[in-house]
C-alpha cells in the first residue's frame, strides 16, 4: 500500500532526521523533495500546497528550534500534517437510528460496490454483532443482483431478492419494510454504478435518497484512480449529501494521492479502506496508522488488532498449555500456525504493518508477495509422514529428498522450512516461560511510533 510514496519520503526524511541543528535552507529544501513526493503520488496540488505551507510554518517556528532532535521535530510534523490532511481520527458508521438503519452505497461502476456491500455485511455482522440484511436496487444489470445474493451466502447476511422489472425506489421500499418486520439491524442498500455526468441516473438516486433518507450515504471509489477519485466524490457530493466514502483496492495502490485528497477536496471522511478480493478484506480508516505507514513506521496497532481477530483462540490456549506442560512445539503445530497467518490475510499483509520493512531487500519480499512462502512450506510439511511431524529430528538425507520430492520442492528449501521451525520453537519455549508473553508485547510496544498505544491500554 502506498509502496511509492512510502519509498521516496522515507528517502527524503531520512536526510533530515539526523540533523541536530534545522535551518531555513534545509527545511526548503527537504520540503521541495516532499512536495515532488506528493505531486508524484497524485495528490491533489491544492493539498500538496496547503500541506508544505502548514509544515514549513511549524518547522521554522518554536516548535522545533526549541527541540532536543530538531530532525526528529521535523519528522513528527509531518506525521501531524499527514494525519490532518487524512481527518485525524477514524469516524465510525452512525447506526444510531430507529432499526433499521438505512446506509446507502453509490458510486461508478467497475469501483467496487457490490463487494464493498458484502464486506461492509461482514464487518457489521462480525465485528458489531448486527443483523444485516443487503439488497440490490440495480436493475440497470442483472447480474450484479446475482452477484450480491451469492457474497450474501458467503458472508452469512440475509439478501433481499429483486428483479430488474422493478423500479429501484419499490425494492428500497419493500426491503426496509421486511427488515423492520423482522427486526434487522441494517439494511446495506446497493445502487447502480453511475457516472455524475448521466443527469436522469443521477435524478434517479437523488430521488431514491429522498425516499429512502438513509442515515448513511457512502460513496465507494477506486484508490487506483488517484486525484480523480477525490473529483468524481465531489461532484457526487453536489447531488448527493454524503456521510463519508469507501476506498476500494487500496492494496494495489502504490501511490495514495487518493487517500490523502479526499478529505479536504470533499470535506467528507474515508470511512473504510478495501484492501484485497477477500470478504473480510475492509478496514476502518485511521489517519495516524496510514500516516505511520506512509511514512515507514508500520502500523503495529492494525497488527495486533488482525492477531487478536484471526487466531482462534482456543487453539492458542491448547497450544500455550501444551508447551507449557513441557509438550514439544512440533510440525503440526507449525502449520496450524501457516494456516492461521493464511486466515489473516497472509505473511505480505502482516509483514507491511510491521516498521522498516521497505528497507528489506526487494527478493525477499517479491517472495513474501505472491504467498510462495506460506504455500511451500505448507506443501513441505504435508509430505512429512505424521511421524515426522511429530519427531523433526528424524528427518535426515533421504527423507528429506523424499519430502522435497513429495513437494516439488528442493532439498534446501525443506533446510531452510527446518531452520525456521527451529527458530519457532525457541521462540515458543520462551513465550512459555515465566513473562514470556509480556515480554514480548513489550517488545511489540517498542516497534510503535511514539504517542500510539497498544489498545485497551
Amino acid at each position: 500500500m502506498f509502496e511509492n510514496l512510502t519509498d521516496r519520503l522515507s528517502r527524503t526524511l531520512k536526510n533530515i532526521s539526523g540533523r541536530g541543528r534545522l535551518t531555513e535552507e534545509n527545511v526548503k529544501e527537504t520540503l521541495r523533495e516532499v512536495r515532488m513526493a506528493l505531486l508524484e503520488a497524485d495528490v491533489a496540488l491544492p493539498v500538496v500546497r496547503e500541506f508544505v505551507n502548514s509544515v514549513k510554518e511549524r518547522a521554522v517556528g518554536q516548535e522545533v528550534s526549541k527541540s532536543l532532535s530538531p530532525g526528529q521535530a521535523f519528522i513528527k510534523i509531518v506525521q501531524s500534517e499527514l494525519e490532518k490532511s487524512m481527518g485525524e481520527a477514524n469516524e465510525a458508521l452512525d447506526l444510531a437510528a430507529q432499526p433499521p438503519a438505512v446506509i446507502m452505497m453509490a458510486g461508478l461502476q467497475g469501483a467496487g460496490k457490490t463487494t464493498s456491500v458484502a464486506k461492509l455485511g461482514k464487518f457489521l455482522r462480525t465485528r458489531h454483532k448486527k443483523s444485516v440484511l443487503v439488497v440490490s436496487a440495480d436493475v440497470y444489470r442483472p447480474a450484479a443482483i446475482k452477484q450480491l445474493e451469492t457474497l450474501a451466502g458467503e458472508v452469512e447476511v440475509e439478501f433481499f431478492p429483486s428483479d430488474v422489472s422493478q423500479k429501484p425506489v419499490d425494492i428500497a421500499k419493500a426491503a426496509i419494510a421486511h427488515a423492520k418486520l423482522k427486526f434487522i439491524d441494517v439494511v446495506l442498500l446497493d445502487t447502480a454504478g453511475r457516472l455524475h455526468v448521466d443527469e436522469a441516473m443521477m435524478e434517479e438516486i437523488k430521488h431514491l435518497h429522498q425516499v429512502v433518507n438513509p442515515i448513511e450515504t457512502l460513496f465507494v471509489v477506486d484508490a487506483m484512480t488517484g486525484q480523480d477519485a477525490a473529483n468524481t466524490a465531489q461532484a457526487f457530493n453536489e447531488a448527493l449529501p454524503l456521510t463519508g466514502v469507501i476506498l476500494t483496492k487500496v492494496d494495489g495502490d502504490a501511490r495514495g494521492g487518493a487517500a490523502l485528497s479526499i478529505r479536504h477536496i470533499t470535506g467528507k471522511p474515508i470511512k473504510f479502506l478495501g484492501v484485497g478480493e477477500k470478504t473480510d478484506a475492509l478496514e476502518p480508516f485511521h489517519p495516524d496508522r496510514i500516516a505511520s505507514r506512509i511514512l515507514g513506521m508500520g502500523d503495529v496497532l492494525s497488527l495486533i488488532e488482525e492477531v487478536e481477530r484471526g487466531v482462534d483462540k482456543e487453539k492458542a490456549l491448547k497450544l500455550a498449555s501444551k508447551v507449557k506442560q513441557g509438550g514439544s512445539f512440533d510440525l503440526e503445530d507449525f502449520r496450524e500456525q501457516l494456516q492461521q497467518m493464511k486466515n489473516m490475510g497472509g505473511m505480505m499483509n502482516m509483514l507491511e504493518k510491521l516498521p522498516g520493512v521497505g528497507q528489506l531487500p526487494p527478493e525477499a519480499l517479491a517472495q513474501v508477495q505472491d504467498g510462495r512462502m506460506t504455500g511451500q512450506m505448507e506443501a513441505i510439511i504435508n509430505s512429512m509422514t505424521a511421524k515426522e511431524r511429530k519427531n523433526p529430528d528424524l528427518i535426515k538425507g533421504s527423507r528429506k529428498r523424499r519430502i522435497a520430492a513429495g513437494s516439488g520442492t528442493q532439498i534446501q528449501d525443506v533446510n531452510r522450512l527446518l531452520k525456521q521451525f527451529t527458530q519457532m520453537q525457541k521462540m515458543m519455549k520462551k513465550m512459555s516461560a515465566k513473562g514470556g508473553m509480556q515480554k514480548m508485547m513489550r517488545g511489540m510496544r517498542g516497534m510503535m511510533p511514539p504517542g500510539m498505544k497498544l489498545p485497551g491500554r
